[in-house]
């Protein structure tokens, strides 16, 4: 059978008549919403199937990608150990094991250099502490949650999700006896042991999805004998919970979109009442830790109260409304973004110029040291650091062209040790490839940055037209930063140049960045995207035909709106778990997630002024019957509980009722919004994905 003769599933019209505001919308899809109905399920598989006969002749393509993946990977290697309490704490995995195993050994008092450990060698005193292969056997989907030691080492808690629900189940296991206690606490979101590990704090969600209650466990006792520690009412706030790095304090954070609130919970008595840091303001968010400033006890606050970037103060945690000592002062266009405190210095990360960087601040002197790095793009950030005082500090570096570091810093000394570096297995050279920025200008006249790398046998972008791999988000502040891809090696190292569209919604060039493309300014994302796209048209870097754009989740709602706006600037788009149906689901306060979106896209629901905004862009009201799409590649899973199926399901139908000519969707039926689980699979369903770019780009 020809590619040709293969027609593609048919959906039902069922028109359902929305009504908001004096406007009508004949919705004829909705029904597939249905997600339990027998004629849902088989029209999603009818996709499924009419997928698979497209693009069987990409299977030889797709197991060549799978196999170049595998042959960059040393399939058999572990993680640089971390120093916690009397112990090495890593990560390993074994060729052919989907899951990774978490194991530790125990560690020299004193010692705080890392063991070398060699991949496939024995490790001396090794205890497998959790086997995900084990745990994972007998389900289509696995995901890891939770996973924590108690500080004494004694037991271990963790949580999994087998469904792609994001509900996870609660375990705890004896490290001593070896045995799994009866302690299992269903449904939940967050889980970690109070620090004595006798008691499991964890979350729980509401009907809408939303993190909305901390819980205390004391183990020995029944779930149904749970403490509730804290509720939040307010369905725009999420709940979420941690333990300072110092150990005196549950930290309780409140946060919707655009307001933040947090209360802290003195640890030697949970059965006290939380005691609220500042109280929240309609706009003003802020971030608490604890430090030890001379004996003193002080809390640092990063926060946005008439500072749009964020600013940094320290308070007395006797009087935290109290006088601020401001420690960083707002500086416009360097976005403050975290702070952790350790005992004698807190290390700080922050946006300068479109890029990360990384900084730490001495409590006495004040001074904010910055760790330099000479690649002009890359991302560095601080990771693995969980004890209160230690002699180096762990960071993370990566850039396009180099794959991912694990640093330690030495304190006493400044320098930086390299623990290890991502291998890459073959002939990889990173001098053979190149990365830089270019700016765009978008109609309103802003800069927007695009990030671009390329193997350089292929030639410099701009001295002949290449294929183009363009990737976008823009949405919650979320940047997309530098990072390495052993997978999208097997692009670059067909001729394609990899570029990221840096657009508004983000928050690459900071908080102005993202209040620039949200609500009622959110058409700045997809207009910035387009004018990325056409300035590597009229740079020569690219052709139309030769360009293929790539969002996922907020980043397909990107994907469906240039698809309508600008079909003729692109030969193909990859919609992932794409946002495509946002009117729909933000108008439904009764879909999970809905209501805490509000601050991010607008309330259509009791705004005309949003209802009419938003629906001059959201991609299934907007699908046009006078434009020639370009190829079309939706992915979604059947059990998504933050984008749902059916606003993909929903858009291919559309798409294709009003002429598209080659639109398709894969859907999968035993797995969430990141997709299928497993390391092996994920590349697997990468490759189909990457065979579908090179077959629009002609490189198959």
């Amino acid at each position: 059978m020809s590619e040709s003769s293969i027609r593609p599933p048919v959906a039902a019209r069922r028109p359902i008549l929305r009504t908001h505001h004096g406007d009508s919308f004949q919705d004829p899809y909705e029904w597939l919403r249905k997600k339990d109905d027998t004629e849902v399920i088989a029209h999603l598989e009818a996709e499924n199937a009419y997928t698979d006969a497209r693009t069987a002749h990409l299977e030889p393509l797709r197991e060549q990608l799978f196999q170049e993946v595998k042959a960059r990977v040393l399939e058999t290697d572990l993680s640089v150990p971390t120093r916690r309490g009397d112990w090495w704490y890593y990560g390993r995995t074994e060729e052919g094991a989907q899951y990774g195993i978490q194991c530790r050994t125990a560690a020299d008092p004193g010692d705080w250099t890392p063991p070398q450990l060699e991949p496939g060698a024995p490790v001396p005193g090794e205890q497998v502490l959790l086997d995900g292969n084990a745990e994972a056997e007998g389900h289509e989907f696995f995901s890891l949650g939770a996973f924590d030691i108690s500080d004494d080492g004694s037991r271990l808690l963790w949580s999994v999700d087998v469904d792609g629900s994001e509900l996870y189940t609660v375990h705890v296991r004896d490290l001593v006896s070896g045995e799994r206690l009866d302690d299992v606490i269903e449904n939940t979101g967050q889980a970690f042991f109070t620090p004595d590990g006798q008691s499991v704090i964890y979350t729980t969600r509401d009907e809408a999805w939303r993190p909305d209650t901390l819980w205390l466990h004391r183990l020995g006792t029944p779930a149904n004998a749970d403490v509730k520690l804290f509720h939040e009412p307010d369905e725009r706030f999420w709940l979420g919970a941690g333990i300072t790095r110092s150990k005196r304090f549950l930290v309780i954070g409140l946060g919707s979109k655009v307001t933040s609130e947090e209360l802290l919970l003195d640890l030697s008595d949970l059965t006290a009442s939380p005691r609220v840091i500042w109280p929240r303001r309609d706009g003003v968010e802020y971030s608490v830790d604890h430090a030890v400033v001379d004996g003193e006890d002080r809390l640092l606050i990063l926060h946005n109260d008439g500072a749009l970037d964020f600013e940094l103060v320290s308070v007395a945690l006797s009087d935290p409304e109290g006088e601020r000592r401001v420690l960083l002062p707002h500086t416009a266009g360097t976005r403050l973004l975290d702070v952790d405190c350790f005992r004698d210095f807190a290390t700080v990360e922050y946006r300068s110029g479109g890029m990360p960087r990384a900084a730490i601040l001495d409590y006495r002197s004040g001074e904010l040291d910055v760790v330099e790095f000479d690649e002009p793009l890359y991302e560095a950030y601080f990771s693995g650091n969980p004890e209160w005082h230690a002699p180096f500090l762990r960071m993370g570096y990566t850039s396009f062209v180099t794959p991912s570091m694990v640093l330690e810093l030495e304190l006493a000394t400044g320098e930086k040790h390299v623990r290890k570096q991502q291998p890459v297995l073959g002939d990889y050279d990173p001098a053979a490839y190149g990365q830089r920025r270019v700016w765009a200008t978008a109609p309103d006249g802003a800069q927007v940055p695009i990030s671009l790398v390329w193997k350089r046998s292929f030639g410099d972008p701009g001295t002949q037209p290449r294929p183009v791999h363009l990737y976008g988000y823009g949405s919650y502040e979320h940047s997309i930063d530098p990072g390495f891809s052993t997978m999208r090696l097997s692009l670059l190292d067909r001729g394609v140049v990899f570029a990221v569209a840096h657009v508004r919604g983000g928050g690459e060039m900071g908080r102005h960045w993202y209040e620039d493309g949200k609500e009622l300014n959110k058409r700045n994302t997809f207009t910035d995207f387009i004018a990325c796209a056409r300035h590597l048209v009229e740079t020569g870097v690219t052709t139309p035909e030769r360009m293929v754009a790539e969002g996922g989740s907020a980043g397909g709602l990107l994907m469906g709106a240039v698809a309508n706006m600008a079909p003729e600037l692109f030969g193909g788009i990859l919609a992932g778990v794409p946002f495509v149906d946002a009117l729909t689901s933000i108008l439904d306060p009764s879909l999970p997630l809905t209501v805490v979106e509000w601050d991010e896209w607008g309330d259509p629901l009791h705004d005309p002024e949003v209802y009419a905004y938003m629906k001059t862009y959201t991609p299934y009201e907007n699908i046009r019957t006078d434009a020639a799409y370009p190829r079309i590649l939706a992915m979604t899973s059947l059990n998504d509980t933050r984008v749902l199926y059916v606003e993909p399901a929903k858009w291919v139908a559309a798409l294709r009722e009003a002429g598209a000519q080659d639109v398709m969707m894969k859907c999968e039926m035993s797995a969430g919004h990141g997709g299928v689980s497993g390391r092996y699979n994920a590349w697997r369903e990468r490759a189909f994905e990457i065979a579908w770019m090179l077959d629009v780009l002609r490189l198959a």
